[in-house]
């Protein structure tokens, strides 16, 4: 008899064979089985024949299976003599159950462990099977029998047995070819959002512009998302923070990693956004979002004094462009030195005059810093760390020595135990002189203009040069490099397989305890995403704000992220759904890309187009370099007017989008999200990313080539509407292509039947929008002018409502409101409802809903009544042409359930 609460497995073992093996290992074999008293399994594995291809096998591994609940099976793969000696991702930065150790009762004999395996529960939604010699394994899924993984070599696949090395890892995975794969991010994709077969990903945080594609950028996300016929998702996440290739041939996926341990998690979904959720659940739910963060946001790199900041918020004002957030690139530094304002170009005194009418008109600023902290000896910064201790050290034990922006740094240990007293310390000292929002952290990869294993400054310290700040100054030597500098196989780093440490720290650099940065790259701006964010909280008091351009799976629950140095092209614009995407998929869904492009100088079509797509991203931000021709939205007139529609629609849509993100805070799921997500079963909308959705109900299809007044869009089955103005239907029987205008100053954005959306007013803030009327929308089916219809239409949505800034994001009384709406319409009858949780906080701010929307109606409703009340004298309105009701004039309080009504129509 199982102990309630017990773990339980089902393991089937299949008969082994004679494989066709590589010269990188000889596979490994079963010697034995341990059951635990906590369900999980432990398999011991032998190997088989020896090889010292990329160095010695390790002689024996330690296999652990268990179900840490039903929706997530874990599979964990280590040295059995030293486990304590691999390094895995840390528990800090992703706290979870650790595999269990190597004591409790052995069996000796195989078929003894299948049997106490099989009395187990069998509810489990995966199982788990294997083969013995060599050893690989299968997961298979419960209610249909199909293989998701499966590791077992054969003659049938391409792949060899499980190597496992102490520098070199590899494990390979059959796969049908009808399954379409997503994820192994991050990188620029041409190919699109569904993985192409034949492409090698390399994961290996990278200082590289993200307009060169196909290459190793900011983060590694070792996730995918397998779909597979029918609509049914499951995810694979390998939690290992090393360098790693893996490449995907279309029936195979095989991992090439450098160090570490094999940590799998299987994620069963069934549904695509299941999966995405149960991965959050394991890593990390995605951070709340400050209200204001919705709002558009306008940086360069080159507002060379506060008085051009002065200038570029001024006119966003009489162009009457909304703008919530004016940000600082390194502009503001004296001498490129984090928390330094220049002396003479932004003067403390000028600063906080300028942040104080910022503020006052609810705006807000947000500023950046770099973790390279310049190695001067008057600069208290820099002292301070030293002091401390907390720089990462080289190979000889001295802060190792790079260089960025200011010239000669150091580089902060975020996993020093000192180092978050450190940063936050310099992050309040600096608060007091410059009143910041939030805060941008850069260059994190971490990024280094000088390539060496030890770096040391020149003789006549002249360092960095004026001419030329990022042409490396240091005298760097790479002669003495060790094993983690030079491991036996080489990742393909940038496409032509460069040394790890090329452009970055010395990979045999030591973070505390020893801790390798050849283990620990891929993690460095996650750790300082973490130690930013508790920072922030600490010293604002308020939900922290975070946007960090290095990220690993997790890095979500603390910091935002954009896709880096794009190009202002055609195909950049194109990309950045695809890099958005995927940011959503492994928990960081408060993403979005440099709007008109950072690279180069763009055109005036291009803009309006990318403004008008970008105005749906989950993070809006127009952002250039230093040396492009200025871009903000009002310097062409075809620009701005684009801009005030679509950003109009967007500070209409906030209720939403802010309701989309307390989702993802609670659910994990992305904000912007691929077609399949919401129609899995349609097998055309597995291809599609060029077009987008906003939660399950708004659809974004925009223009994404030059010279185009029309764009090709497709609708998944069901109704559509316009959300501009609801003129437009598309009634997508099973789904189809439709030709859609689109003038210079258009895109198309429509929202589906079954869907209730929130609005509010167009505001040129946040602060001014949350202050206006609700309009509810209610989208459904258009209906026929048949009667009898068998099945009611139904709608359904959610709003949550609360201060926007507080650091909890729950539904908690006083200070949250949450509602649910529900509308159903049969025949010539229909309702509209809300349920309210803890209505007080919205009775509270006086909140309102004066209007609502009704989409599909053949004929305007009839005995109209507002909670079982005669409706008069409220104002009901009916557009034939686009067959949608209005009923205005109702001042109904958002903090309180009420019910619409209509008991026929008028035909």
């Amino acid at each position: 008899m199982y102990t309630q609460g017990a773990l339980f497995l089902i393991i089937c073992c299949i008969t082994s064979f004679a494989p066709s093996l590589g010269d990188v290992s000889g596979g490994y074999k079963l010697s034995s089985i341990i059951k635990r008293n906590d369900g999980s399994i432990v398999a011991i594995l032998d190997t088989i024949k020896s090889s010292n291809l990329y160095g010695p096998d390790i002689l024996q591994l330690q296999v652990t299976i268990s179900y840490e609940d039903q929706d997530r099976l874990h599979v964990h793969i280590t040295d059995y003599e030293e486990s304590y000696k691999r390094w895995e991702v840390p528990l800090e930065l992703i706290p979870r159950s650790k595999a269990p150790g190597s004591s409790h009762y052995v069996f000796d004999d195989a078929s003894e462990a299948n049997a106490v395996g099989e009395r187990g529960s069998s509810s489990h939604q995966l199982q788990f099977s294997y083969t013995s010699e060599p050893f690989g394994f299968a997961i298979t899924r419960n209610s249909n029998k199909e293989v998701l993984f499966n590791s077992t070599p054969g003659s049938s696949h391409s792949f060899g047995s499980m190597v496992f090395k102490d520098q070199y890892l590899e494990i390979s995975t059959s796969l049908p070819k009808s399954a379409s794969i997503y994820g192994f991010g991050e990188s620029t994709r041409p190919d699109g959002f569904r993985l192409a077969p034949g492409r090698l990903y390399t994961l290996w945080a990278t200082d590289i512009a993200s307009a060169n594609p196909n290459v190793d950028l900011y983060g590694s996300y070792p996730f995918y998302l397998d779909m597979r016929s029918g609509g049914l998702a499951h995810g694979v996440f390998l939690l290992n923070s090393n360098g790693m290739d893996i490449s995907y041939q279309g029936e195979s996926i095989t991992y090439k990693v450098l160090g570490g341990v094999l940590d799998f998690y299987f994620f069963p979904g069934p549904s695509p956004l299941s999966v995405v959720q149960q991965l959050t659940q394991l890593v990390g739910r995605p951070a709340p979002m400050p209200y204001w963060s919705l709002g558009f946001q306008q940086s360069k790199y080159g507002y060379k004094s506060v008085s051009e900041l002065e200038y570029v918020v001024s006119n966003y004002a009489n162009a009457r462009i909304p703008l919530e957030v004016i940000w600082s690139d390194i502009d503001h530094m004296d001498k490129f030195k984090d928390f330094t304002l220049d002396p003479l170009n932004y003067p403390a005194d000028k600063m906080k005059s300028f942040l104080e009418k910022v503020h006052a008109d609810g705006q807000h600023f947000v500023l950046i810093i770099d973790p390279g902290i310049k190695t001067e000896s008057n600069y208290s910064t820099y002292q301070n760390g030293l002091e401390a201790g907390i720089y990462i050290k080289d190979s000889s034990g001295n802060p190792y020595l790079g260089q960025v922006w200011p010239g000669p740094v150091n580089f902060p240990d975020f996993f020093h135990p000192k180092a978050q007293s450190f940063w936050t310390s310099e992050i309040s000292k600096f608060h007091e002189t410059v009143a910041f929002d939030g805060l941008w952290i850069d260059m994190n990869e971490i990024s280094n203009f000088c390539s060496g294993i030890t770096c040391t400054l020149p003789a006549n310290n002249s360092c960095p040069r004026a001419d030329a700040p990022t042409q490396c100054c240091l005298i760097c030597d790479s002669t003495h490099t060790t094993k983690w500098d030079d491991p036996p196989y080489s990742i393909n780093k940038l496409g032509s397989h460069k040394d790890l440490w090329a452009l970055t720290t010395a990979t045999s650099a030591t973070h505390f305890n020893g801790i390798l940065e050849y283990n620990a790259h891929n993690l460095y701006g996650f750790s300082e995403a973490i130690a930013t964010n508790r920072a922030l909280e600490c010293v604002l008091k308020k939900r922290p704000f975070v946007l960090s351009r290095s990220t690993f799976i997790g890095s979500g629950r603390y910091t935002a992220h954009w896709t880096g140095d794009n190009a202002a092209t055609w195909n950049d614009i194109g990309y950045s759904i695809v890099g958005i995407l995927n940011a959503g998929l492994v928990g960081i869904p408060m993403a979005g890309a440099d709007i008109c492009g950072f690279l180069s100088d763009t055109t005036e079509e291009l803009c309006n187009r990318w403004i008008q797509l970008g105005a749906f991203y989950p993070f809006a931000r127009d952002h250039s370099t230093y040396d492009s021709k200025r871009q903000e939205l009002y310097l062409w007139e075809s620009v701005a007017q684009s801009a005030r529609k679509a950003l109009g629609l967007r500070y209409r849509l906030l209720p939403h989008l802010y309701t989309l993100v307390f989702e993802a805070h609670i659910l994990g799921s992305p904000i912007a999200r691929p077609l399949f997500f919401q129609f899995p079963s349609d097998p055309i909308t597995l291809g599609i990313d060029s077009q987008f959705m906003l939660g399950t109900g708004i659809l974004v299809s925009p223009v994404l080539s030059a010279g185009a007044t029309s764009v090709k869009a497709y609708f998944p089955k069901g109704s559509w509407y316009n959300l501009f103005n609801y003129s437009q239907v598309v009634n997508a029987g099973k789904g189809s292509y439709q030709v859609l205008s689109a003038p210079l100053d258009t895109i198309n954005v429509h929202v589906h039947e079954g869907s209730i959306i929130l609005l509010q007013e167009e505001a040129q803030t946040t602060a001014e929008a949350r202050k206006t009327p609700f309009t509810l929308l209610v989208a459904f089916p258009l209906q026929s002018s048949k009667a009898n219809n068998p099945e009611p239409d139904i709608a359904t949505g959610e709003l949550f409502l609360d201060n926007g800034d507080d650091v909890e994001m729950a539904i908690v009384a006083g200070k949250s409101t949450f509602l649910k709406y529900r509308a159903f319409t049969l025949n010539t009858s229909g309702f509209i409802g809300a349920r309210v949780i803890h209505g007080e906080f919205a009775l509270q701010q006086g909140l309102v809903l004066q209007k609502v929307v009704i989409l599909g109606m053949k004929a305007p409703p009839n005995n109209l009544k507002i909670n079982n009340k005669a409706a008069s004298p409220i104002k009901c309105s009916y557009q034939v042409s686009s067959s949608h009701v209005e009923i205005s004039g109702l001042s109904l309080p958002v903090g309180k359930d009420f019910k619409i009504s209509w008991s026929k129509m008028l035909i």
